[in-house]
This record gives C-alpha cells, structure tokens and sequence, in this order.
C-alpha cells in the first residue's frame, strides 16, 4: 500500500485559476477550447519577433472576470486592460486569450463595450418600473448627451429600444393599463387628467381610451376619494372650483358634493 507524504506534491490540492462561481460556470463550457487560459510563456526574444511580424496588431494577453459584474469580463490587450464585455458579445466576437485585433477591430470592439453599457444601464433602468417607448427614448437621449464620450449615436438608441421591445421589456400597452390602474389609487385622479399625462409620455389616444375602458376607474368615485382627502381643506364652493381643475366634470362634482 503505497503511503502518501502530506508534504509532497501528491497531497497538494491543485491551484484554482478563477474562484468566482459564475465566472467558473461561464469558463466551464460557454466558450471555445482555449479561451481564458494563457499561451504558454515565450522568450523575451520570441515576443519580440512575434510582434514584429505582425506590426500594427494589439493582442489579448488575458481574459478576466469583471468583479463588479457576474455578466461581464475584463479584457486586457498587451497586458494592459482595455475594455469590458458581457459574456455573449465575447462569444459572438470569438474572444481568447492571444488572438491578434487590428486598430479597426480594437476600436469596434470599444464601440461594442461602450453599446453593452448603455444596454445593460438601460435594462436595469427599465425594469424598476414600467416605462413608456418615448420616456426611455428621452433617457437615452440625456445619456447620448451626458456620456459624449461614449459616442452614443442614433443608431444605437434605435437599436437599444428595438431590442428592449422584442424582449418585451417595453410595451406601451402594458404600461397604459400599468399606469392607470397604479395612478393615484387612493387620491382619486380624472380621466382627463390621466390622457393628458399619458399622452405626454407618448401614448396614443386609442391605447388610453382602450386602457380607460377595460380599467373600471369610475369618475363618480375618483370624485369622492378627492372629497374625502380634501375635504377638512377646502369649504364646498373651493372644493368644486378643484374638482374641475383636476379635470372632473361640474355637474356631476356638484351633485356628489351636495350629497355628502
């Protein structure tokens, strides 16, 4: 029986290249044979006439996991860090560990970096709450402004606001009906006025009407939920000429004001 010294090489554990878990998942088997791991070392000598045979090319000398974000890596050219990636536009783009990249490839994939970003930013921006196709238009247009030197073109909101809609993350429909089922529930709140905000915000009067019609929102109640919460400010004659500001209509705020 072969006994195993706890000082050897035998009973060492093998070194880990990468501990973060996701990036392990993603190194396991999303990518081509090779990416990731580095060339085996070269002489001082050989580098140089590597280099010198292909003059005017930059090349991956390591692909690392980004520790701010599981979704992205850190990529380095001549060892210096150049840029970031999520982990789908470094498999469309074919990225590892020694490729060569021309000025024109190193500076599209810059573009690309800088497009993920504002993708990314964007997504997250969406989901916290449900947005309109124009009021995510209008981000994007203060961010074009706001990070010149992203150089955020046209083209690439166009493309930011196609993609968000396929996925379905941007739906005018489902934001009207969002917007007012949630639109001041317990202050009460007129039609007029919710057409006017939500045709502010881009929606089409026919998406409005159809969302208006299937809310059930019925005037007389808004009527009343602004009667009560107004009500210990305002004497009747004050309290109707607010109602009609906000957009109800006179004869009918008259009536239930009469009534209560």
């Amino acid at each position: 029986m072969e006994i195993i010294n706890l000082n050897s090489d035998k009973a060492k554990p093998r070194d880990e290249t990468l501990n973060e878990p996701d990036s392990k998942k993603f190194f396991a088997g999303r990518v081509p044979k090779g990416f990731g791991r580095r060339p085996a070392q070269k002489t001082d000598e050989n580098q140089t006439r590597m280099k010198q045979s292909v003059a005017g090319f930059s090349f991956i000398t390591s692909i690392k996991p980004s520790p701010k974000n599981e979704n992205r890596v850190n990529i380095f050219v001549d060892e210096k860090f150049a840029f970031s990636l999520d982990l789908a536009q470094v498999v469309d783009f074919k990225l590892k560990v020694g490729k060569t990249l021309s000025e024109k490839e190193l500076k599209d994939l810059k573009k690309a970096s800088n497009y993920g970003k504002l993708y990314q930013r964007t997504l997250e921006w969406v989901l916290s709450r449900p947005h309109s196709v124009r009021e995510t238009r209008d981000y994007l247009k203060k961010k074009q402004f706001e990070k010149k030197e992203y150089g955020i073109t046209d083209e690439d909101i166009e493309k930011v606001l196609e993609t968000l809609l396929e996925k379905k993350y941007l739906d005018d429909q489902k934001f009207t009906e969002y917007y007012i089922e949630n639109r001041f529930i317990k202050k009460g709140v007129s039609k007029k006025r919710l057409k006017l905000e939500l045709a502010k915000k881009g929606i089409s009067q026919e998406t409005i009407e159809n969302a208006l019609i299937e809310s059930g929102r019925d005037a007389a109640e808004e009527i009343k939920k602004v009667i009560r919460k107004k009500r210990a400010r305002y004497d009747d004659e004050k309290l109707l000429q607010y109602l009609v500001r906000q957009g109800f209509n006179y004869e009918l705020s008259k009536s239930i004001l009469d009534e209560s």
